[in-house]
């Protein structure tokens, strides 16, 4: 199967549940091309509807249709879609509306649509908000699937969709779930987690280790809220998940090459430095009093404090010179 943008697939899965289930419509701020929803609007021209530039009207819009028994995809570009972070956390979250937003042009890769069109705050501020799922699909089975669970699902969804194309990565008899994420591919030594454009990179830099004998998990987040605890989709049980992230082996790799393999090495490095010593240990260290510097002043314990004050003279003198050190530091 060639490579496809998520987009191409999202616009080809809504036409064949368009045809199937009469409650589907799409709403656009003039971008219908680009999220690929023209398709749907030349198929069913009653069932869509473009909203010129004016997103918060859009959202809004696509609010009040659900509210009325609709499934409304609300699309456009990520960065435009989420810039109307307001009217989103008032009229879909808030009221829990059955809207599914779909933000096409996430992430960096949207080649000559330029800086301005990229999505990259679109995660953070749909996550902190109630009621909302996020999915970003990692090829184009995943996306079909997500598209008709989002349908099914009773509630709002954020669909994040890329433009660049999309390698297949997964298996011909996967399942979406969501909150589940899947095993790609199977390692012991190093977990590297991607969602969506990344992927590739992922499985890249775990091909890119294993030369190096580094045995590396790669695991698809393509659920990225809700993330459900338990065995992951064809993978391993939650007993060894932890156990991988109690041994300090988990990392999100969004770049491979010889970079991605120094900064695994550098983590390992900096966990063998940093493994905390024996209580034993830290008691003495904090036993052993810190001499006076010039300049600075010292704050002993008081074991060592009553130690150096046995007699009113001796704590005067000690005292008159710590504020005579503070001083000249001030």
């Amino acid at each position: 199967m060639p490579g496809k943008a998520t987009r191409a697939a999202f616009g080809e899965a809504l036409l064949e549940l368009g045809a199937r289930d009469e409650r589907i419509v799409t709403l656009d701020a003039d971008l219908s091309k680009s999220t690929m929803t023209v398709a749907f609007a030349k198929k069913h021209p009653d069932r869509a509807f473009n909203l010129g530039i004016a997103e918060q009207n859009m959202i809004g819009t696509g609010a009040g249709l659900a509210l009325a028994g609709k499934i409304p995809f609300v699309c456009s570009f990520a960065c435009f879609l989420v810039g109307r972070f307001e009217t989103i956390r008032i009229s879909v979250a808030y009221t829990n509306a059955n809207v599914k937003l779909v933000g096409t042009h996430a992430g960096i890769a949207i080649g000559e649509d330029g800086y301005s069109q990229m999505g990259l705050e679109d995660v953070a501020c749909i996550r902190s908000l109630p009621n909302i799922a996020i999915v970003q699909p990692a090829d184009e089975l995943e996306t079909k699937q997500a598209v008709a669970y989002a349908v099914e699902h009773e509630g709002p969804v954020y669909l994040r969709l890329t433009r660049q194309t999309m390698e297949p990565v997964c298996p011909p008899d996967y399942r979406f779930r969501l909150g589940q994420w899947l095993v790609l591919r199977g390692g012991r030594d190093v977990t590297l987690i991607g969602s969506g454009g990344p992927i590739g990179n992922c499985l890249e830099a775990a091909r890119l280790l294993a030369a190096e004998s580094i045995s590396a998990e790669v695991v698809n987040a393509a659920s990225i809220k809700p993330h459900r605890r338990g065995p992951r989709a064809g993978g391993r049980s939650g007993r060894r998940r932890r156990r991988i992230a109690r041994r300090g082996h988990a990392h999100a790799v969004e770049a491979a090459g010889g970079a991605g393999l120094r900064r695994v090495r550098r983590f390992q490095g900096a966990l063998r430095q940093a493994r905390p010593r024996s209580g034993r240990h830290r008691r003495q260290r904090e036993e052993v009093p810190q001499p006076l510097r010039p300049g600075r002043r010292a704050w002993l314990s008081r074991d060592h404090s009553d130690s150096l004050s046995r007699s009113p003279e001796r704590r005067a003198r000690r005292t008159a010179a710590t504020s005579a050190q503070w001083d000249t530091r001030i």
